[in-house]
């Protein structure tokens, strides 16, 4: 099979598919799944007309990912808004589908991406941002799991870890991205704490809780975003984060940490405080550094520099990030955030502007574009 022509009609294909009305992304994973397609039948039946063959297979694929991509909101609508405490519902196949998704053949981190691609319902693009990688890669590595798994018996499913990586990113994706698939994610997540005695389960599912519970009062009534420390803590789901703590409290009592429960534990250092003034920061700076002991993550060291700037001042703060690559996803909105608290205005003012052209979404965007502006203008004075 040449692999040259598939890439010289990559291009082609992918532009007919966006006129007959298909969004880029979506066009642009299908266009993919029909590459991977060709790979497996073309060296037995080559096509007479290769570029016809892909558009034809290329349409198939995008009308079948809408049709599931339908199912999933229409299962998704059923639900209602907010997550009912308790017992969870009788359940569905879906959690089984993360399972199998996450099949041994494949390493654990083709085995999320194709489970977001392919149950979650995330775009490639909304994968590529979770894992902090270009979408071209996360599209190669997607198209390479299902060529993986294409052919191989689904008798043996994955493990428990990859199906919480993938309800973590899918909660995630839903708490701050454009498609609501929180309540979704905390389904399926007490389905699975139901059916499995796991601390981390527990734990995961205590970091949703305690998340959500923040939900009312995270936007403006103007859509734009409000920040921790302005919350309104009034609007807080109390309810939310009394079963939070309690399940975090008998999860950690196993003395079996995760970066899970960890997590969950900053959660309610935040949800525990009465004020954002009132916040216990040395406490929460020790959980980040057990946090970075499990996880060894740059973005939890990103997250950690806020802390020690709270904790210790903002100096520390910034002494924290300097040995962290600048390029990491909102790295200029920390760094802005602490040069402002260090009474740097010119430099919080410009650090705000950097970070809203790398926003990943509209209402982070413009929230930095007014922090920026408001900087600017108190200089002006």
């Amino acid at each position: 099979m040449d692999e040259v022509l598939l890439r010289s009609l990559t291009p082609s294909v992918l532009t007919v598919l966006v006129r007959r009305g298909a969004d880029f992304a979506a066009a642009e994973d299908a266009v993919q799944d029909a590459l991977v397609e060709a790979v497996r039948v073309w060296a037995a039946d080559p096509p007479r007309d290769a570029k016809g063959w892909l558009v034809t297979v290329a349409w198939r694929k995008f009308l079948d990912a809408t049709r599931a991509d339908a199912a999933r909101r229409r299962r998704e609508d059923l639900l209602d808004e907010e997550p009912t405490p308790g017992p969870p519902p009788a359940v569905d196949d879906t959690l089984q589908l993360y399972f199998l998704c996450a099949h041994p053949s494949l390493t654990p981190a083709s085995a999320v991406a194709l489970t977001l691609r392919a149950v979650g319902g995330l775009t490639t693009r909304q994968i590529a941002q979770a894992y902090l990688v270009p979408e071209a890669t996360m599209a190669q590595r997607i198209s390479r799991a299902k060529r993986t798994v294409s052919g191989v018996r689904f008798d043996q499913p994955g493990d428990i870890a990859t199906v919480l990586r993938v309800l973590y990113l899918v909660f995630n994706e839903g708490y701050s991205g454009d498609v609501d698939l929180a309540a979704e994610a905390i389904r399926l997540t007490r389905q699975l704490a139901a059916a499995i005695d796991h601390p981390e389960v527990a734990g995961l599912l205590a970091l949703m809780l305690l998340h959500h519970a923040r939900r009312a009062a995270r936007t403006a009534p103007d859509g734009s975003l409000v920040p921790l420390a302005e919350q309104d803590r009034g609007r807080w789901d109390t309810e939310s984060i009394a079963e939070g703590v309690e399940i975090l409290q008998a999860a950690l009592a196993r003395d079996r940490l995760g970066e899970f429960q960890a997590q969950a534990a900053i959660a309610a250092l935040h949800a525990d405080a009465p004020t954002a003034e009132e916040t216990d920061w040395v406490q929460i700076v020790e959980w980040y550094d057990e946090l970075t002991r499990l996880t060894d993550s740059p973005v939890v060291r990103l997250n950690r520099a806020v802390a020690v700037g709270e904790a210790d001042g903002p100096r520390a703060g910034l002494a924290a990030l300097v040995v962290l690559d600048d390029a990491l996803p909102r790295h200029s909105a920390v760094a802005a955030y602490l040069h402002e608290r260090d009474g740097d205005l010119a430099t919080a003012a410009r650090l705000y502007a950097e970070a809203a052209q790398k926003a990943p979404n509209l209402a982070e965007r413009d929230h930095l574009t007014r922090q920026a502006a408001r900087l600017n203008a108190r200089g002006c004075r």
